[in-house]
């Protein structure tokens, strides 16, 4: 390695500034998708997150309305752009209404699952045409998946999500509304929930911990300790005994407090999604989830060639089975009416060959008599 002198230099060490310098006046793509049952505190959450209103709360009419009863997952994407200090974040939050909140919830997952495939897809889609100055990028860069605080053990519909997210995206399990739980409780929660992670090998998102600034090193190991982090979600300012006012929620006992690290964990979360590892989210996706998509795509499909779409949407699914039982109780309806006209043309039959067996026997008895009645004249009559 060659140095240069000592003094003013040559400039090189300018080249932090000159990158500051682009990517404050570029900005950043910044992509995060909720996941969990409805009732978790997701909305609440994101706002609380960002410090401003990103989607506005369901009301409970809204959220029990007949129209929302509808057994189907949806993705619903919120757009936000956040700027702090002249650097701008066009921020993207995918929320997932109606996931797990059914009795029968079979391939609820698929919508989830393949809207993240589909953002992998059209960016390299678009990666691939000659113009390319202008990439629309909805790629997900890390997936906050809500589990709800039994202080049990994860569900199996938490199980098999959390292994097909984990291997597309930055997976990141939290465990919501963590003030409905004892600190001893929870503490036994997050146990069992790294246990089964580990036994059912499901991938979740983990960063070097050793950095060259050793508070930088126990800060990283502070945060990964509080994996699954524990949150508490509200965007109310309440009054602490101590007279502070702070985001919590009020009880009879006290303030559970968002942002007091004693009573969870949302302040270490938020330091991971946006102070410290935003950008280790943003490259990982780009580096490792991306590429190993596009490595599976590129071993199986020429380039240019559309990808083969599978009709695995559970809405889909449903919708075809209403379709092929209105189709079957039709047929079955037809089939009954066209039997009744059967049985209806046969009785017609047998009437009408019972008529006309009886008309031939009166003709028969009339042939006979008649007969009888030449027999019975003498020749000279017949002259």
């Amino acid at each position: 390695m060659v140095s240069t002198q000592a003094g003013a230099g040559i400039g090189i060490a300018n080249l932090p500034n000159q990158r500051h310098a682009i990517a404050s006046k570029k900005g950043s793509n910044y992509t995060i998708m909720l996941c969990g049952e409805s009732g978790l505190g997701k909305t609440t959450f994101i706002n609380t997150l960002f410090t401003t209103t990103i989607k506005a709360p369901k009301t409970y009419k809204r959220r029990f309305n007949n129209s929302t009863t509808e057994k189907t997952v949806e993705i619903e994407i919120i757009r936000a752009e956040l700027e702090e200090k002249q650097f701008g974040v066009k921020l993207s939050v995918i929320d997932t209404p109606g996931f797990g909140d059914y009795t029968n919830n079979r391939d609820s997952w698929m919508p989830i699952v393949d809207f993240i495939d589909d953002q992998h897809e059209s960016y390299m889609r678009q990666d691939q045409q000659p113009q390319r100055q202008e990439l629309s990028d909805m790629r997900v860069h890390c997936c906050l998946y809500f589990i709800r605080p039994t202080g049990h053990t994860l569900k199996p519909l938490d199980i098999e999500v959390m292994k097909r997210l984990g291997t597309r995206v930055n997976l990141i399990p939290v465990i919501a509304k963590a003030d409905t739980l004892t600190p001893t409780d929870l503490h036994k929660f997050k146990k069992r929930i790294l246990e089964v992670l580990a036994a059912q090998n499901i991938m979740y998102y983990t960063f070097p911990l050793e950095s060259d600034d050793e508070a930088s090193t126990r800060r990283n190991m502070n945060i990964m300790a509080a994996m699954p982090f524990s949150v508490i979600g509200s965007t109310d300012d309440v009054l602490t005994a101590d007279g502070r006012t702070v985001k919590g929620r009020q009880y009879s006992w006290g303030v559970a407090e968002v942002e007091n690290e004693d009573h969870c964990d949302f302040k270490k979360l938020r330091q991971l999604l946006i102070r410290t590892h935003m950008l280790d989210l943003i490259h990982s996706t780009e580096e490792f989830h991306y590429e190993n998509y596009r490595r599976a795509q590129m071993e199986t499909r020429k380039i240019g060639e559309a990808k083969v779409k599978t009709v695995t949407n559970p809405k889909w699914k449903e919708e075809e089975e209403a379709l092929r039982k209105r189709f079957t109780e039709q047929v079955r309806l037809e089939e009954n009416r066209f039997r009744s006209w059967e049985q209806q043309l046969i009785a017609e039959r047998d009437r009408l060959n019972k008529d006309l067996e009886a008309e031939h026997s009166h003709i028969k008895a009339l042939e006979a008599e008649l007969e009888s009645m030449q027999v019975g004249v003498s020749p000279k009559q017949r002259k």
